[in-house]
């Protein structure tokens, strides 16, 4: 910016005497300029500007509507239906109907009978779930459908589904008893360590308000006694004009957009007499309450400090200006608890702090301490937090934080106009849902940069110091302790905490002393290297054989105007440690990279970074290492020294490292409790054959982590370059970046001993396998099936082996779930890889009720043998090529999805091919339905597959 306003001093007199019009055709367009004193005529009590892109609108009848036009993702709008109902309107009977009548939306509407809207999904190689889904919440409802603009009338016939959702629900009975069991699985789905600790909280936080009981989910008794009247009664009465809103984002032409709506909802009516839609509130309290929260399932614990205060006014300028508070506040605060979390012996293991609307309601919002402390740590954990509460509120920040903070913040913004264009209709849709539920503002982004440089400034420290008073005060105060019920855990009682909370605040304290932040990373760069051959692979690709050998892979793209990513590979991983120092060599790349890099601890190197928006992490695995990253074209050096740092100068901090030991073994102490874990422990033991290789993480072995040795292993992980590939996408030009490739790769050390993996021969099992595991207290069963074995690893029939995969979903997701209600989502997940063979694996995973468990488990392969017998007709597979083809369009608009693909066939040893990279519609055009059947009858083989059995522990 500074560049700029020089550059404006420069050309003044120039401007001036090419006259006015040139002055009016340099001008910004509405919304889009950026100065401080663009937004300086704005007063404090104003509402915000709304972006003028987006056409907000209002029908007769009360509906509110939301169209902008948006690019990203190409030929594809982001329709949404919002609807201002949810579970707290339910009257007594109707306890769990809101979410009940959500899915009661997809099965019939006026213009959609019986399975109407999964058929027009279809029909556009669409599906349930990705394309088209709902969620109901305490106080809304929310629609979402995902369609093709590029097909002719798909648009208008959309708005159609959203009218109908919106008042044409017909409630079939037949589709009401169908449609109960694939209620009852949701809720059987979501039950719990989880959801039992939770719902603990909600009944404490929400207490003596309606929201308390009132769940979205509802009881099994009550979706049990749903019946049609008490559906259509809860439909009619709060599904109307004026309590939703329509919202479209896409490629789109928003007027004509906006003529459609209005031809589809305007005759929408209200109901007569029309129910008052009451709002709720949760009640005051006085001083602080205290609740400890136990379940034998959970496996970790947490403390949290909250209070619940005045909503921030989110539509205002004044309401926008106290946010910018809020989030500066959060950050410096956050920053030093996670300062106390490097130390040899933290309090905690994470801790953030943190101001946002609460969501039930929504005239709240929550400040908030969040803490993971050891089962033993519960008091320290929250002396912790309220002592660092008091530091502020005594001493407050120092100057050198607030300036951290408001330099990251400007960057962020500063990054996100940058970034704008490149913004996804999704994004922009759930903006928009926020101003229709919560009076969020709409302002354009280049208005929230001039907010930001007219508010930051002016912004005192002092201020900033009197914001710990209002987050925290002593009313209406709640302290939460969520802990494992286990043996030996004695957890402390409500007099206990508020003697821990009564001691912190009236403890001695020292300010806080921040350290020094205007450190380089790199005090000279290293000496040059050079680029030695330079070969173009097609599709874009450039790729140089550096000096030290190295190879640098480049692909400059326009996706993203202010996104660089990288990924650095080479073979070996962990397959190179001995089976003594498998334990140090598996978490190197964890405990290595928490102790900072070169000179710098992590909080240090944190404060140097502040403000930047570059990355990089180190990676092992079991066959490979490597790094991967990102930054923007101006942190693009920032990022390439941090690169050479983490080769060249690892840092092991023993404090760092002793918190991140302690941290493990309390998270992984009350592990075997959770029946997931050891239900998916027990899965991956049968499909590595009890490797001991393959051993999961348990306390044990944690006392085997040995810093010295981590860093041994990483130093020789990295000591070659030579044997790595660095794969670049994004925004660059090859020009541009070579002179960062030639000072940071090419002089990195090379010893050119060009090792590789080794083949341990871990093979997945053979035969038939079945185990069950009895393990928790829930009324749920969870199976997974997995098929693996040797694959044929290419491009054609990876393609054949993934569609036959979304194949078989489909057909599991039609029969289990929507025509027997078995269960609420069924999955199958495929996965190829070629190193250190080629090997695939399926696996088909859903929950159930237990008593279901083994007709669903001979219906699952009853439909995996229907896969394997039906010839796709050519109008499925027109469908079938319509949704890959449309996957691949929305994927290789995104610059991972590219540098996946690239790095993928250096990591596979195929780097002559990639130049086909963008060839992947026409081997879509080239599938057949025979290619797919024949996937199925390869790799869904009913004499060698593992079936693991989840159930509950007899009582």
């Amino acid at each position: 910016m500074i560049l700029r306003d020089r550059r404006f001093a420069t050309v003044v007199a120039t401007l001036l005497v090419a006259g006015a019009s040139l002055l009016s055709a340099q001008a910004p367009p509405p919304g889009r300029e950026t100065s401080a004193a663009s937004v300086a005529s704005y007063t404090l009590d104003q509402s915000m500007p709304a972006d003028p892109d987006v056409l907000i609108g209002g029908l007769p009848n009360g509906l509110r509507y939301y169209v902008r036009a948006n690019a990203k993702p190409a030929r594809r709008a982001e329709l949404r239906l919002v609807v201002k109902a949810g579970s707290v309107l339910e009257d007594d009977d109707q306890q769990g109907l809101a979410h009940f009548v959500e899915h009661m939306e997809f099965e019939g509407t006026r213009h959609f009978p019986g399975q109407g809207i999964v058929e027009f999904l279809g029909s556009l190689g669409l599906s349930i779930g990705a394309d088209a889904n709902a969620a109901t919440s305490y106080d809304d409802t929310q629609y979402t459908l995902r369609v093709p603009t590029d097909v002719p009338g798909v648009l208008d016939r959309a708005l159609l589904v959203l009218e109908d959702w919106a008042g044409g629900a017909t409630f079939d009975e037949s589709a009401i008893e169908r449609e109960r069991g694939i209620v009852f699985s949701e809720w059987r789905m979501n039950l719990g360590a989880d959801e039992r600790i939770a719902d603990k909280i909600r009944r404490v936080q929400l207490e003596g308000s309606r929201y308390a009981d009132r769940p979205p989910i509802g009881k099994p008794d009550s979706i049990e006694r749903a019946r049609r009247e008490q559906l259509v009664r809860y439909y009619r009465d709060w599904y109307r004009p004026d309590l939703m809103s329509v919202i479209v984002v896409g490629d789109i032409d928003r007027n004509a957009v906006a003529a459609m709506i209005r031809a589809h909802f305007s005759s929408l009516e209200a109901p007569s007499p029309e129910r008052p839609r009451p709002f709720f509130d949760v009640p005051e309290h006085s001083g602080t309450k205290f609740a400890v929260v136990t379940d034998k399932e959970t496996t970790a614990t947490a403390v949290e400090l909250s209070d619940l205060r005045p909503a921030r006014n989110q539509g205002t300028v004044g309401g926008y200006r106290d946010i910018i508070r809020d989030q500066l506040f959060s950050g410096m605060l956050t920053g030093r608890l996670a300062e106390l979390t490097q130390t040899g012996n933290p309090p905690f293991f994470r801790a953030v702090a943190n101001r946002a609307l609460f969501p039930t309601p929504r005239s709240r919002d929550e400040a908030a301490l969040e803490a993971l402390v050891a089962s033993n740590g519960v008091t320290r954990g929250l002396d912790a937090l309220v002592t660092e509460v008091q530091r502020v509120t005594r001493f407050g920040f120092t100057a050198t934080e607030l300036d951290r903070a408001k330099q990251a913040m400007m960057r962020d913004y500063e990054r996100a106009v940058t970034e704008s264009p490149d913004r996804e209709s999704e994004s922009r849709a759930d903006e928009y849902t926020r101003n229709f539920l919560q009076s969020e503002a709409l302002p354009t982004i280049w208005q929230e940069l001039a907010f930001h440089r007219r508010f930051l400034p002016e912004i005192t420290l002092n201020e900033m110091n009197a914001l710990a008073a209002d987050w925290f005060p002593t009313q209406n105060r709640l302290v939460i302790v969520a802990a494992p019920d286990a043996s030996g855990v004695v957890l402390p009682d409500q007099a206990r905490l508020e003697s821990v909370v009564q001691a912190a605040s009236g403890k001695r304290l020292e300010p806080y002393a921040d350290g020094a932040s205007d450190q380089k990373l790199v005090d000279a760069p290293p000496t040059r290297g050079s680029i030695v051959r330079t070969t173009t692979r097609g599709a874009g690709i450039t790729e140089w054989t550096l000096s030290n050998g190295a190879t640098v892979v480049l692909k400059p793209t326009t996706l993203r105007q202010d996104q660089i990513l990288f990924r650095a590979i080479a073979p070996g991983g962990t397959s190179l440690a001995s089976d003594a120092d498998l334990i140090p060599a598996r978490v190197a790349d964890d405990v290595i990279p928490a102790g900072g890099v070169g000179r710098y601890s992590a909080v240090m190197l944190d404060r140097i970074l502040a403000g930047t928006a570059a990355g990089v992490t180190p990676f092992i695995s079991d066959t490979h290492e490597g790094m991967r990253g990102g930054s923007t074209p101006q942190d693009l050096e920032t990022m390439f020294q941090l690169l050479y740092l983490r080769f060249t100068q690892p840092r092991a901090d023993q404090r760092a490292f002793a918190s991140m030991a302690s941290q493990a073994k309390a998270l992984l102490a009350n592990q075997s409790a959770s029946p997931e874990v050891v239900f998916n422990q027990t899965l991956d033991t049968i499909l590595t054959r009890n490797s001991p290789r393959r051993q999961s993480e348990t306390p044990a072995t944690v006392e085997q982590w040995n810093l010295e040795k981590s860093l041994a292993f990483y130093q020789a992980r990295f000591a070659d370059a030579s044997n790595f590939t660095f794969v670049f996408v994004g925004s660059f030009t090859v020009d541009a970046i070579k002179p960062l490739v030639e000072t940071y790769i090419a002089s990195l050390p090379a010893t050119h001993t060009r090792e590789s993996w080794r083949d341990l021969g871990i093979v997945p099992p053979t035969g038939v396998i079945e185990k069950t595991v009895e393990k928790g207290i829930a009324p749920k069963s969870e199976v997974a099936i997995v098929f693996s074995g040797p694959f044929t690893y290419d491009p054609a029939h990876r393609l054949a082996f993934d569609t036959m995969a979304r194949v078989l979903q489909g057909r599991l997701f039609d029969t289990i779930r929507q025509e027997l209600g078995g269960t609420y989502s069924i999955t199958a997940i495929p996965a190829a890889r070629k190193v250190p063979r080629p090997e695939y694996r399926i696996r088909i995973d859903w929950t159930c009720d237990p008593q279901r468990t083994s007709a669903l488990v001979q219906r699952v392969f009853e439909e995996v043998e229907f896969v394997k017998k039906t010839t796709l007709s050519p109008n499925q597979m027109a469908r079938l090529r319509d949704g890959l083809v449309r996957d691949y369009e929305t994927n290789s608009q995104e610059n991972g999805y590219v540098l996946d693909q690239i790095a993928r066939r250096y990591e596979d040893g195929d780097s002559a091919n990639v130049g086909d990279i963008d060839n992947v519609p026409a081997r879509i055009a080239a599938l057949t339905s025979d290619a797919i059947q024949q996937a199925a009858q390869t790799y869904l083989d009913a004499r060698n597959y593992v079936k693991v059995t989840l159930m509950p522990e007899a009582k």
